[in-house]
């Protein structure tokens, strides 16, 4: 009985020291579905889950808004496709910081996701009376040498 009780208790132990929690599920659930949102075009609900002060320090060194991405968008902008890998989630109090690599579809559309180019990224998120909202990201080109 002793066996089994503390094969019990080091079970416990390593699910909660390795379970992610309800934050951590909740964020990579909203990093899933902004990103199939942008692959579909749909600004009503990126506006939804962007926070009204929303800012992208873009690939290109650029800084901009969700009236400037939306614009973009309403004149037929498609944004590449993008797969990211989210290496770390990070929270402190109401913020959630997202860290990892993503690889981006490059010009040229291929679906070889080989030919992709790499990237780093940081989202971050804020939880609010809404649920969490996407505040501010920041993504650069890997340079291999």
């Amino acid at each position: 009985m002793k066996k089994i009780s503390s094969l019990t208790l080091l079970l416990l132990m390593v699910c909660l020291t390795y379970g992610q929690s309800k934050d951590e599920m909740e964020i990579r659930k909203l990093e899933k579905k902004w990103t199939k949102l942008l692959d579909e075009g749909d600004t009503a609900a990126l506006l939804d889950i962007w926070s009204p002060d929303y800012v992208v320090n873009n690939t290109k060194g650029k800084i901009v808004t969700p009236k400037e991405i939306v614009a973009l968008m309403e004149n037929g902008h498609t944004f590449p496709k993008v797969k990211r890998i989210i290496e770390r989630i990070t929270f402190n109090d109401n913020v959630a910081v997202v860290m990892g690599k993503e690889l981006q579809q490059p010009p040229s559309m291929t679906t070889d996701e080989n030919q992709w180019i790499p990237r780093r990224f940081t989202n971050i998120w804020i939880s609010s009376d809404r649920g969490w909202l996407l505040a501010a990201r920041q993504s650069s080109t890997i340079v291999l040498e």
